[in-house]
């Protein structure tokens, strides 16, 4: 396993992290993910320590807490083996007090967090979603007295906005708060939205992208096919209204470039498509879950190896879309280009 900078952080992560979002099963959305219960969640830590996985990323959302939970017991005996990254600010009820990032929100869940996940220490603590209502010096001086106090090490931000993660960054500089190091983000051959203003971003601020969803919502597992209707057990089902929008060509043309390089490299569809976000600039790690070990298994083949450069040129050719302004004439106008060339 490659291990790769968190940022401009000290902080080594894996280039390949375990996502356990499918660990709980509890709820509409996540039950549709995994349901994996303590047992099976420990042979898959089991697995992903065999090859180097050493991250293991979670959220108070996510079944209710009971992935935090799972997500604990799993790993009891083996804390110092491993970092845990975990996230706050989604709604967890109905009351005023259960979402958002207040200094009295943000301690009760950190506190929560630790409970649930039997440890003393968060390694990587992230904003999970921006709120609007809390001043951002609120947010940084509370994030800044938990780490003081030793219970969180680094933090993050997910699912931010540009303008939104640059004001964190300025203000943590202004008053000398500790600065994000990450940003959790959604990134894949179907969904490159990230390159437009977030990468170039977290370049220039050395922020470390933790890439969710590398297959797209599930849509690049090489079972969805042109002319075939979408199989009987796939999570999209339940799923898709959850996540982004693609169009089924679009969906297509990525597919058929990936069958190409499938048959070249003799690796799977998502092998190729998780192989792909390894080699684009800012990516530090990329999360990947799965249901059972079968399908781990097959997501940890996607390091060791490395696709060629013409290859990710043609992925890059298929999965290419137009940017919205003002990100499309940096990437398709030579004036432009010459004075702010993109990084992909």
């Amino acid at each position: 396993m490659e291990y790769r900078q968190l940022g401009t952080s000290g902080l080594k992560v894996p280039a390949l992290s375990f996502g356990a979002g499918t660990f709980g099963g509890r709820g509409p959305l996540f039950s549709a993910w995994g349901t994996s219960g303590v047992d099976q969640a420990r042979r898959m830590v089991d697995l992903s320590l065999d090859h180097g996985v050493t991250l293991f990323d979670t959220a108070d959302v996510y079944s209710d807490g009971a992935s935090e939970e799972v997500l604990g017991a799993a790993l009891k005996g083996r804390r110092d083996q491993v970092l845990i990254s975990t996230k706050a600010a989604l709604p967890t009820g109905e009351g005023p007090y259960d979402a958002g990032v207040s200094r009295s929100r943000l301690v009760r869940s950190v506190e929560a967090a630790l409970r649930r996940l039997d440890t003393d220490h968060i390694d990587l603590f992230q904003l999970h979603a921006y709120d609007a209502a809390v001043p951002v010096e609120e947010v940084l001086a509370t994030l800044d007295d938990l780490v003081r106090a030793g219970k969180i090490r680094y933090t993050g931000v997910s699912n931010y906005a540009g303008w939104q993660l640059m004001k964190g960054l300025s203000a943590a500089e202004k008053h000398g708060r500790p600065r994000f190091v990450a940003h959790q983000v959604y990134y894949s051959l179907v969904g490159r939205d990230y390159e437009w203003e977030l990468m170039p971003l977290a370049k220039e601020e050395g922020v470390g992208a933790v890439v969710w969803s590398p297959l797209g919502w599930g849509r690049l597992t090489g079972k969805i096919r042109r002319g075939q209707p979408l199989p009987t057990n796939s999570r999209l089902h339940r799923t898709a209204q959850f996540g982004p929008p693609i169009e089924d060509e679009h969906l297509y043309r990525v597919v058929d470039a990936l069958d190409e390089i499938a048959k070249e490299t003799e690796r799977t569809i998502p092998q190729i498509a998780l192989n792909w976000l390894l080699c684009r600039p800012t990516v530090a790690t990329v999360l990947i879950g799965a249901r059972d070990e079968e399908q781990l298994e097959q997501n940890l083949g996607a390091v060791g190896w490395e696709l060629t450069p013409e290859q990710v040129a043609r992925l890059d050719a298929a999965s290419e879309v137009m940017a919205p302004y003002p990100y499309y004439p940096y990437r398709t106008q030579a004036g432009f280009r010459r004075l702010n060339p993109p990084l992909v």
